[in-house]
Order: structure tokens, then C-alpha cells, then sequence
């Protein structure tokens, strides 16, 4: 990494060699520090999906002799990014399937990709011979299976699902993959539309938020579709990002206060991102708190990272690593001023956090 002279940074000792990140600035700006939820519509709508969700709930637990319709429908509400409201309801009626799996051997090949990737998903210890059938005395996949296309995207969609030594879906892998890339140019906009996106990013590995907004444009160009469904999504959705926006305002208001871009100028100002990586791993209204705290944490630490990485000095660090370690305010006098605002800074916040947790 490239080096320069600094004169005088930060109220350091002028003349001192440090490392050259030249960070660029938060592409947001400001736009996340002001939002205001208005609080009638959003009532609105809570008790509109409180309906939505009841008339769910009585298709859910409905047609108990139809496994395979049921299985399409769980995998719709979850792809639909509203399954967190029927949790238990999900749980139910997968354990008493699974436990007949018999009434899924014959079905096609996407009803039993959907099926495996289902079942996986929740934990159950689908077995992957579910495929054998697919094959020829060759033990190659029949070439008849390219004509099923939304057969061959699930059973893709399904071997991200595989653990190490299922052969089997590690050539199924090979073969969609291969087929999907040719056919791609082939299909109507709206297949090829699905193929390109699974291509480019599978499901398996997708942050759920940004596939349950894909999966909604999707859903209702689908002539199939359940208007019920697709109404609940949408309302779910529209409610959940008002209150992830609420939420970033929070968190880009209490990183503005403490003035951190003017008082640690080197540093990254990621705010934005740090929130949008907390959701990735729950945005279930419940997980309010912990989105918040990661996001703020995450922020802190992104912070310790550039004073390491990009403007401490050896001669500094370990004094501030040797202040880490003890975790005590006394430990401030032996840093440098820059230092001093950041460490004051650190205890605060992991003292706010554990009245919080407290409380």
C-alpha cells in the first residue's frame, strides 16, 4: 500500500508516514436522514394484513390429503417473503408430509425439486435418490427433461441444496446449468426473465429481501397466480420497508450526531450499508432491536478496521490494542488525541448496549 506524508492530521504529531485509502465518499449523501412513517396508513395496513393473514392461514391448513398442492403453495408463500407469519402453520404440515413422502415418488421433476429444496430448507434430511428416477440405464439425466423448463430451474435451484458427496446433484448441477445457458435465448421474456436471474443468482444464496421483491414482479405476471397471495405480499412488503426506512433513519441520525466524518475524517462513511447488511439477516419486524444494534455495531467496527488498516500507526496501534484489551476509560491517556475520540466513543456505545439489554 502506497504511503504519504501527513502534515498535522487529526491533531497528530505532524510529519508522520501513513497509509494512503483515499475511501470514497457515501454514495447516499443524506437522503436516509429524514422519514417520516405515516402512522394511519401504516395502521391501515396492519389490520388489513391481520385479515389477509387469517384467509391464509384457513388455505394453508386446508386440503390435508393434497401434499404436493400444499408443497407449491408453502414454497409460494415463502418465495412471496411472507411465510415468517405462518411459522408454525409451515412446520405442521411439512412434518405430517414428509411422513408420507410415498404420495410424492411419482410426481415430475419440478414438484420433486420443489419438494427437496422445501424440505432441506427446513431442516428435514431429504434424501437426494428423489432424483434416480430422472435418469437413463445410462445413469446420464434424460435429454426429455430440457423441455421442462421450470422443471430444470428448480431441480437447479434445488442441487444448491446438496451436501458434500451427493453425486447425484452435483451432475444435476452440470446438466441444468448447461441446458439453462443454451435455452435461455429461446424462451418467452417471461421464462427467460427467471432463468437469467437464477443464472446470475440462485436462490440458496440470495438475501431474502432483495429475492421476495424480484419473486413479486415475477408472481403476478403469472396467469396462475393467487390474487390472495399477491395482495398479502405486497402489503407485507410495502410495511416491512417502512419500517426498515424507519429504522435507517435512526441509525443515520445517531451516526450524523456523533460527528464521526468530521471527527475521524479517515474512516469510511458506510452507515447505509452496515443497516443493509443487518437486514440480510432478519428482517422480521421482531428483530427491530437487533437490526439497529448490528447495524450500529457493525459500524464501530468498520471504524476500528480503517484505524488499523488505514491511518494508525504501529507506534500508535499497540497502545490502542493494549486499550482494547483492558477495556477501561483509565487506558484513554495513553493515546493519541484521535484515538482518544474513538475509544471514549467505543465504551460509550457497549455501555448504551448492555442498559438497553437490561431494560
Amino acid at each position: 500500500m502506497a504511503s504519504i506524508e501527513v502534515s498535522n492530521p487529526i491533531n497528530c504529531q505532524p510529519e508522520i508516514s501513513r497509509p494512503l485509502a483515499n475511501f470514497p465518499p457515501s454514495i447516499w449523501g443524506d437522503r436516509f436522514l429524514s422519514f417520516s412513517l405515516d402512522n394511519q396508513v401504516f395502521e391501515m395496513n396492519a389490520k388489513e394484513i391481520e385479515v389477509l393473514k387469517e384467509e391464509v392461514k384457513i388455505i394453508l391448513v386446508a386440503a390435508k390429503n393434497k401434499p404436493v398442492e400444499k408443497i407449491n403453495l408453502i414454497n409460494t408463500i415463502e418465495r412471496l417473503g411472507i411465510s415468517y407469519h405462518f411459522e408454525k402453520e409451515i412446520e405442521d404440515q411439512l412434518e405430517q408430509i414428509f411422513h408420507s413422502l410415498a404420495d410424492l415418488e411419482d410426481n415430475d421433476l419440478c414438484t420433486a425439486a420443489i419438494s427437496f429444496r422445501v424440505f432441506r430448507q427446513h431442516g428435514y434430511n431429504m434424501s437426494s435418490d428423489i432424483f434416480n428416477k430422472f435418469k437413463d440405464s445410462n445413469g446420464e439425466f434424460k435429454e426429455n427433461l430440457t423441455s421442462d423448463v421450470m422443471g430444470m430451474l428448480n431441480l437447479y435451484e434445488a442441487a444448491h441444496l446438496r451436501i458434500h458427496g451427493e453425486d447425484i446433484l452435483d451432475e444435476a448441477l452440470a446438466f441444468t446449468i448447461t441446458h439453462l445457458e443454451s435455452m435461455v435465448t429461446h424462451l418467452s421474456p417471461f421464462l427467460a426473465k427467471q432463468v437469467m436471474h437464477a443464472l446470475n443468482q440462485p436462490l440458496h444464496m440470495g438475501i431474502p429481501r432483495v429475492e421476495t421483491r424480484y419473486y413479486i414482479s415475477i408472481y403476478q405476471e403469472d396467469v396462475s397466480k393467487n390474487e390472495l397471495l399477491l395482495k398479502l405480499a405486497k402489503l407485507d412488503f410495502n410495511q416491512l420497508q417502512s419500517m426498515h426506512k424507519q429504522e435507517l433513519c435512526h441509525v443515520s441520525r445517531w451516526w450524523k450526531d456523533l460527528e464521526f466524518m468530521s471527527k475521524l475524517s479517515y474512516t469510511r462513511d458506510r452507515i447505509v450499508e452496515c443497516y443493509f447488511w443487518a437486514m440480510t439477516i432478519y428482517f422480521e419486524p421482531r428483530y427491530s432491536m437487533g437490526r439497529i444494534m448490528l447495524a450500529k455495531t457493525v459500524a464501530m467496527q468498520t471504524i476500528m478496521d480503517d484505524t488499523y488498516d488505514a491511518f494508525g500507526t504501529l507506534e500508535e496501534l499497540e497502545p490502542f490494542t493494549d486499550a482494547i484489551q483492558r477495556w477501561d476509560i483509565s487506558a484513554i491517556d495513553q493515546l493519541p488525541d484521535y484515538m482518544k475520540i474513538f475509544y471514549r466513543m467505543l465504551l460509550d456505545f457497549y455501555d448504551d448496549i448492555e442498559k438497553e439489554m437490561t431494560k
